[in-house]
């Protein structure tokens, strides 16, 4: 028979630490501790089976489920020396929800239940003390209102506040027990003239509707959204804890707090918390009170008064009992506890959340201390919270005035003046100005402005829209998709709502939440220290999957490098071409009318791209390094304005009307699924040679100098056989004719970048050409959708907030489809090439989940950003770890 309710007390549980999915996090919590031997309140769980079964059954109860509770109800009183509901010994007890994961404030709790206007009389008898039992008794009636009746709080906030002004203005601040008698009273009077009924005096009837509150709260909006927050399951459902009250609210001899056993911001190796004499656990979080702190060390201020020195026994068991709960649990942990009268109950234990330097720290400090081993040591780590240390991050604490939000595209913090083009970005940067670069939406031509600003804002785009990608390569923070935002670059002027915001005013922007703010916003500087190295060292001992990098400039891949990537990935030659005035020979090239003019403007596009291939190989070091051919259409390289086009009819002497009908000629009305990629190489060759040659007399220049060589050549946007057929007899006979010039021979690769459904679904036919395969899954997403990834923000919300999609596809690897593309691809792919490369260098490469999967694909590598490959090594380290625990 199926069990629904769990008792602990007297130094016995029924459950224990294996039935957190039962129990949730606040009921196992409550077990271990009791098993331990820790002095806990007798209480019971009702498990997350009845949450389920609540939901699915019209908000009905499981039969038996009644029967339990009242059984459970009984060992309680046994255990307290009390009777629920007793005129004269009466026990009373607090409902509180616990799902399997905190979710701190998001649900609800209701304390002191139990109490009507014969069983006050009951707990005057056993405190002695009339004002704590009124008190207590409109406690519980404003808290019991507002949860479960759902009357506004501020109504009765409202009378409490207007009754202390009557004491004040008396020169008497303290409610006396009279007071709080005649609140009592007309609480009762709002229940009746809100809900129409009397307040619920039964104790039975109020622990019913009480549990019901909780599981209702379940479904709150604040709890559905903390829950697609933090990717928590709909169907897990949360506890109900009914537990004995215990009061720190009983004189100078009471107290509650919440201690830590270690520092949660920095995680240094110290107990650590905050307590309030004759306090309950809402004084807390009312914040109306300053809370003092627990010991003599964490004092900050001379008027401070520890637990320590006005408790000393009762500092010294709750010092013991936080040595014992961290060493059976071996991780820092959140502790809540009251003192009732000298005696001290631990009403909660549960894995402290802590700052991602915390979080190194003490995993590294636990290692060392023999506590838990490397491997426990990389899994405790979060990989995201990684960023929080290699970027400036927006003070939690400081004051902010938010105007907008958008995505978070990429994470860290910038302010500056706002500038609407790359131009005036670069003009203000010379006169010592920081800025933040606003545009609709960026393009490659802006990368110089994008390059010089200290943040990037765009009204469109998606997490790997052209913002998003370079801004993640180059360190920067940057928000995209901010749609509210009305940009007017000609009059300067931003509009957000009825706010308007002007060229050269100041804003700040938070890259890991996409806020917005008005004015400078204090930061707070990130620190690579000797702990990062650490857990760096420690997930690489473990971890199957190689780590490269989409680099496209030297300090790029002195970054990569640096954080520890094994090579590049991915080098975007076009991005090259924006450098310095490199863009006026693009253009002459793209709008040559005849072979011979083409050729002339790739000459002098060959030494640069050279130079830049020679930069790359040295930052590298014999790292393998992954050259992606031309793939972006020609029409993301066009001059846009009539200043450029006559800028550019005088460099090559053609007329401006025949370079605009060329321009306008070469237009296209879907771009990204048109003239591009091979598609390029099949119709002008001469562009692919001349980046071939550029390729390899870098490789073989570099190698003449006695250094080792990985190279890899990549052709894009591959969907027929014949493309990459044709293609590779074009790489090897220019690498052939180079290698001969120069005397010298080396193994190198040709692959294809897989991005098209079609080219999954023949990559048996591919393979037989290509030597690697790296998927670009932000196209293979783009394409297996149908949806763009520079456009998916104006319905995403939608979708998220319906359901329709889990996550956003462009952030976390879709499984089910572009993943199963992707798993035909590696299939069909060492079918036919057994030792086929396999790897990714979508942005997805550096997504934890996305990373999971590319392990159980047994791809050989992922590529990501620079500043994104500790998160990627973390991330495979903890896929191969989970993979060996299976």
């Amino acid at each position: 028979m199926v069990r629904y309710v769990y008792f602990f007390g007297d130094k016995h549980a029924d459950g224990d630490g294996s039935m957190k999915n039962l129990l949730g996090g606040k009921g196992t919590g409550l077990a271990e501790m009791t098993n331990l031997g820790i002095r806990v309140p007798a209480g019971f769980t009702i498990t997350t089976d009845v949450c389920t079964h609540y939901y699915e059954h019209n908000k009905k109860y499981p039969e038996q489920l009644e029967g339990e509770v009242k059984s459970n109800l009984k060992k309680m009183e046994e255990a307290m020396g009390a009777r629920f509901g007793d005129e004269r010994n009466p026990l009373l007890v607090s409902v509180r929800s616990g799902a399997r994961v905190s979710m701190p404030g998001m649900m609800d709790t209701v304390l002191n239940l139990g109490l009507n206007d014969d069983t006050v009389k009951g707990l005057i008898n056993k405190s002695g003390d009339k004002r704590f039992a009124y008190d207590t008794y409109r406690r519980f009636i404003q808290m019991f209102s507002n949860v479960v009746l759902g009357i506004d709080s501020s109504v009765m906030e409202s009378i409490l506040e207007k009754k202390k002004e009557e004491r004040s203005v008396r020169n008497d601040n303290e409610l006396t027990y009279g007071d709080f008698e005649s609140l009592v009273d007309e609480f009762k009077d709002v229940v009746r003239k809100k809900r129409g009924i009397e307040f619920p005096s039964d104790p039975e009837e109020q622990l019913w509707m009480g549990i019901s509150a909780v599981f209702e709260s379940w479904d709150v909006p604040r709890a559905i959204i903390y829950r697609k927050l933090n990717k928590i399951p709909e169907n897990w459902g949360t506890a109900v804890n009914v537990v004995s009250m215990v009061y720190g609210n009983m004189g100078d001899t009471s107290a509650t707090g919440v201690a830590f056993t270690r520092d949660p911001s920095t995680g240094d190796n110290g107990f650590y918390g905050e307590y309030l004499i004759n306090a309950q656990g809402e004084d807390v979080v009312a914040g109306t009170r300053t809370p003092q702190p627990v010991n003599e060390i964490s004092r900050k201020n001379p008027d401070d008064i520890s637990l320590e020195r006005v408790m000393p026994r009762v500092y010294k068991d709750l010092l013991g009992y936080a040595d014992i709960l961290e060493k059976y649990y071996k991780d820092m942990l959140d502790l809540e506890f009251t003192i009732q009268e000298g005696i001290l109950y631990m009403l909660q234990v549960r894995t402290g959340k802590r700052t991602a330097k915390a979080a190194v720290k003490i995993a590294v400090d636990m290692e060392k201390e023999g506590m838990i081993d490397k491997k426990t040591a990389v899994l405790r780590i979060d990989p995201y919270s990684i960023v929080q240390l290699m970027y400036p991050a927006v003070d939690i604490k400081a004051d902010k005035d938010v105007v907008a939000k958008g995505l978070p595209a990429s994470p860290g913090a910038a302010s500056g003046e706002v500038v609407f083009s790359a131009e005036e970005a670069e003009e203000e940067t010379k006169k010592g100005k920081k800025v933040i670069l606003v545009r609709i939406e960026t393009s490659p031509e802006d990368i110089h402005g994008m390059s010089v600003a200290e943040g990037i804002l765009t009204a469109r785009g998606g997490m790997t829209s052209h913002a998003a990608v370079v801004a993640r390569g180059m360190g920067k923070c940057a928000i995209t998709g901010c749609s509210f935002l009305g940009i007017n670059e000609k009059n300067g002027e931003i509009t957000v709502g009825d706010r308007i915001i002007k060229r050269g005013d100041i804003v700040t922007l938070n890259g890991s939440n996409g806020e917005v703010y008005s004015g400078y916003v204090s930061m707070v500087t990130p620190e690579i220290n000797e702990d990062f190295k650490s857990i760096m060292e420690f997930a690489n001992e473990f971890r199957k999957l190689k780590i490269r990098a989409n680099a496209d400039t030297p300090e790029d891949a002195r970054v990569a490098r640096n954080y520890g990537a094994e090579g590049i990935g991915l080098c975007r030659t076009e991005h090259m071409f924006f450098k310095g005035d490199r863009i006026k020979a693009v253009r002459e090239m793209i709008l040559s009318e005849t072979l011979e003019e083409r050729r002339k403007a790739l000459a002098k596009l060959l030494p640069m791209q050279k130079s830049d291939f020679l930069k790359l190989y040295s930052e590298m070091k014999g790292y393998s390094v992954n050259i992606r051919l031309l793939d972006p259409p020609l029409h993301e390289f066009l001059p846009k304005t009539e200043k450029e086009i006559r800028e550019l009819s005088d460099i090559m002497h053609v007329s401006y009307e025949r370079l605009k009908a060329k321009a306008i000629s070469l237009h296209e009305v879907n771009p990204m699924l048109g003239h591009r990629g091979c598609r390029l190489g099949v119709s002008y060759p001469e562009i692919y040679e001349m980046q071939v040659r550029a390729i390899m007399e870098a490789a073989c220049e570099f190698h003449n100098s006695g250094n080792k060589i990985t190279l890899e050549i990549m052709i894009p946007v591959v969907s027929i056989y014949e493309e990459i057929k044709l293609l590779k007899e074009l790489v090897n006979k220019k690498t052939k004719e180079v290698m001969k010039e120069y005397g010298v021979e080396f193994e190198y690769l040709v692959g294809t970048m897989i991005e098209l459904p079609r080219a999954c679904m023949i990559a048996d036919e591919i393979a037989k050409e290509a030597e690697f395969f790296s998927f670009g899954t932000n196209d293979l997403t783009q394409t297996a959708f149908g949806f763009s990834r520079d456009d998916i923000g104006s319905f995403l919300p939608d979708y998220l907030n319906k359901n329709i999609l889990k996550t956003d596809p462009f952030i976390e690897l879709d499984r089910s489809g572009v993943g199963e593309l992707m798993k035909i691809a590696v299939d069909k792919g060492t079918s036919v090439r057994r030792d086929i490369k396999l790897g990714i260098c979508g942005e997805h490469g550096g997504n934890p989940s996305s990373i999971e999967f590319c392990h159980s694909l047994n791809l050989n590598y992922v590529s990501c950003s620079p500043y994104m490959v500790p998160i990627a090594i973390i991330s495979a380290a903890q896929a191969s770890l989970k993979d060996l625990s299976k």
